[in-house]
């Protein structure tokens, strides 16, 4: 079978080849980066030959990259026939949702305990942005999806224990492209604002029951949203990208 077109996607930029970076490192990010962004979407299929053209890297770190994404379940081998970006299993991101679940009402149920000076500082930024009136909302799809991830991952960071942070932020990768799917309608990203304003509303005030309470519902309602995407919503999300 044919394999699907990258030419219209980026190669790797300037600002992704550090010194301490190795080569097969700049590939995997930029490849998961293009998952993530729907360039390359589930069912696109491609060969080592063509990333190492689109990427201009040799054979090597485009097979170290892929083997990595393999292991993250984002893509697999076709016997003679190239590589497939894999198709969302949503199992696995039923799994993924619960441990989401229990680490962010954990973090919302903390900040409750603490004191006020001590999380202040990481709940303004948040406030200045979700507390906003709707007038200075943004609409953008992909920018209010990575700052949907800057709002959670706060949180958990602001609860104060790291390595709950770090597990976190793990989930977060690895549900990214399952989870901006949630934006591609307005109706969505308004509630987006509305829920994360109560939450955060519910923290200020130190109401640990409700904020508990809103963040479940608020998870779970995401849940259910990403349960009903279509290939159509895979096409769709293709097209706000960003450009390539």
């Amino acid at each position: 079978m044919p394999t699907t077109p990258l030419t219209r996607r980026r190669p790797i930029s300037a600002p992704l080849a550090g010194a301490h970076r190795s080569r097969a490192s700049e590939v995997y990010e930029q490849l998961k980066r293009d998952i993530a962004d729907f360039r390359m979407v589930p069912g696109d299929r491609f060969s080592e030959h063509e990333l190492c053209s689109r990427l201009e890297v040799s054979r090597t770190p485009v097979r170290q990259a892929l083997t990595r994404l393999q292991q993250e379940g984002l893509v697999e081998v076709m016997f003679r026939s190239g590589w497939r970006v894999l198709p969302f299993d949503f199992d696995k991101f039923d799994q993924l949702y619960d441990l989401r679940m229990v680490l962010e009402t954990t973090a919302v149920q903390r900040l409750c305990l603490q004191e006020v000076e001590t999380s202040g500082p990481a709940l303004q930024a948040l406030k200045d942005r979700w507390l906003a009136p709707a007038a200075e909302r943004s609409s953008d799809p992909v920018q209010v999806a990575e700052w949907d991830e800057d709002f959670h991952e706060a949180l958990v960071r602001a609860a104060g224990n790291p390595e709950m942070a770090r597990v976190h932020h793990d989930v977060t990768e690895r549900i990214r492209i399952i989870r901006r799917l949630d934006f591609l309608k307005q109706v969505r990203i308004d509630a987006t604002y509305d829920e994360h304003a109560k939450i955060l509303r519910a923290i200020l005030a130190r109401k640990a029951d409700r904020a508990d309470l809103l963040m479940r519902s608020h998870i779970e309602t995401s849940r259910v949203e990403v349960r009903k995407i279509t290939l159509h919503q895979v096409f769709m999300a293709q097209q706000v990208a960003p450009p390539g």
